[in-house]
């Protein structure tokens, strides 16, 4: 059994560092657009909306408003799918398992970087089916890699962060390629690296994931994945464990002789007022974050004067921060994790212990959200640097967070479904940004200073689902005292 022990371990490491490096390098893409697009506008990508104007002194300005208003659909609409199609993508997980929704979003990410691989110029509205199959490809690679924290047990929480942080960290592939195509390589030919990369998520998702599921808590001895055939040897050694016959072809099933807890069924779940506020939660911060990506190069070329060195200089900048995520992400999994760790009161349940270390993590996640939403207000250049850093730490800790909370307070056969709908609710939340845009684009003049502060006093709602979370557990510990006493 050592040996297959050690095999076993071996194996969780290999799937946690190659999800680790999928989530880093493929899963999050879209929010690195801000780069992208000054490299889409070097191409003379809807450059076609451009128009020459009056402006003072009777000078001929170049308005490219229209074209800034187009890329900024284009991120809407992918944002939007990014969150929307992760409901589907939840019931195609839960109910045909990790293999069959990974061979779909393989095929989505594959034909969407194909796409951009060979749209021009003169095809400019190939980015909007483009971009958009990217971001749903990237959904499924994030849903299919949260379950690898199971394989991890109390350090769950953790690896689920961090896997958030990785994707957010992600978003700076697209500085890649633009400082590839400052170095000569083409558009096309970075896409279509990314393209062949798919080899790579094939084997991950047939040798190193399993067919179905990871449950929680994790069997002994679980075994997932294609078998190769040298491996029969050790595989041998399971066939009898306390002199039962286990399966070894697949995933080790669980124990059925071990009583079955009676789990809530996704209808309550749904309805439940922790899922409620929670939905809110993420909406509202969700927003912001959407709003601040799809309009950062217009708010640049605003606060710069329409200078390109510097506006050059802070979308490097932006996108440079957002490498930091993967080290900002695992802090609210350690912040779970650790108070999870304190002994637990008698009677106190495991689901409870989590559901109270979550309350922390969620109040700090609102007001990472507030601070940068108030700096993101402010129209001080300099001011962006710090900006940018409490972007991508909120980002961090709201995405991971969403993950954790979800995966503690409710069951995780409905992980997936709820997971889903938890983003599909808030994409559809999401979808005010552009109208958002819209309003900053015409009556406003191009200066966002209400939107934002609009955008910071919404964001204060968040602060009604800690308190909630906070509540119900001790409304869960009066109850606990109350029956302990009786």
């Amino acid at each position: 059994m050592s040996r297959l022990g050690n095999s076993l371990k071996v194996k969780h490491c290999l799937t946690f560092a190659s999800g680790l490096f999928e989530c880093l390098c493929f899963a999050g893409t879209l929010f690195g657009w801000a780069s992208l697009v000054f490299v889409l506008k070097t191409e003379g990508y809807f450059s076609s909306l451009c128009v020459n104007t009056t402006g003072v002194n009777a000078t001929q300005v170049l308005d490219c408003s229209g074209q800034d208003e187009q890329f900024s659909l284009v991120f809407t609409i992918a944002s939007f799918l990014f969150s929307f199609l992760t409901l589907p993508t939840g019931f195609l997980l839960d109910r045909f398992g990790t293999t069959v929704a990974r061979l779909f979003g393989i095929f989505l990410y594959t034909m969407g970087t194909l796409m951009v691989a060979f749209s021009t110029a003169a095809f400019s509205n190939l980015l909007f089916p483009a971009v958009s199959l990217l971001s749903v490809g990237d959904i499924v690679f994030v849903i299919t890699n949260m379950q690898v924290g199971n394989l991890f047990g109390s350090r769950r929480s953790s690896i689920i962060t961090l896997y958030a942080g990785a994707v957010d960290s992600s978003s700076a592939l697209f500085l890649v390629i633009k400082l590839l195509r400052e170095a000569g390589v083409s558009l096309r030919s970075s896409f279509l690296f990314m393209s062949a990369c798919s080899v790579i998520h094939l084997l991950r998702t047939f040798f190193l994931l399993p067919r179905d599921h990871i449950p929680y808590p994790l069997p002994d001895d679980y075994t997932y994945g294609i078998t190769c055939g040298k491996s029969k040897s050790m595989i041998s050694e399971l066939t009898t464990v306390n002199g039962n016959s286990l399966e070894t072809t697949e995933e080790t099933p669980l124990n059925k002789d071990v009583p079955v807890k009676q789990e809530k069924s996704f209808r309550e779940c749904v309805m439940s007022r922790l899922f409620v506020w929670h939905v809110l939660w993420l909406s509202v911060m969700q927003l912001r974050h959407y709003f601040f990506i799809g309009t950062l190069n217009p708010m640049l070329q605003r606060l710069t004067e329409g200078e390109p060195s510097l506006v050059n200089q802070y979308t490097n900048a932006f996108a440079i921060t957002q490498l930091c995520g993967i080290l900002c992400a695992p802090w609210n999994g350690l912040i779970m994790d650790r108070l999870k760790g304190k002994p637990r009161a008698e009677g106190e349940s495991e689901q409870e212990a989590d559901l109270r270390a979550s309350v922390l993590s969620l109040f700090v996640t609102v007001l990472q959200c507030v601070l940068f939403s108030v700096c993101a207000a402010t129209p001080y250049l300099l001011l962006q640097y710090l900006t940018f850093i409490l972007q991508v730490l909120n980002r961090s800790f709201l995405f991971g967070g969403n993950s954790a909370f979800l995966s503690v307070a409710f069951p995780p056969c409905h992980f997936g479904k709820l997971c889903g709908l938890d983003l599909a609710l808030s994409a559809v939340f999401s979808l005010l940004q552009y109208p958002f845009f819209a309003l900053v684009n015409g009556p406003l003049g191009g200066d966002p200073l209400y939107v934002n502060i609009g955008l910071t006093l919404l964001s204060l709602l968040a602060f009604i689902h800690p308190l909630s979370v906070f509540l119900h557990c001790r409304s869960l510990a009066s109850q606990r005292a109350i029956n302990a006493s009786s």
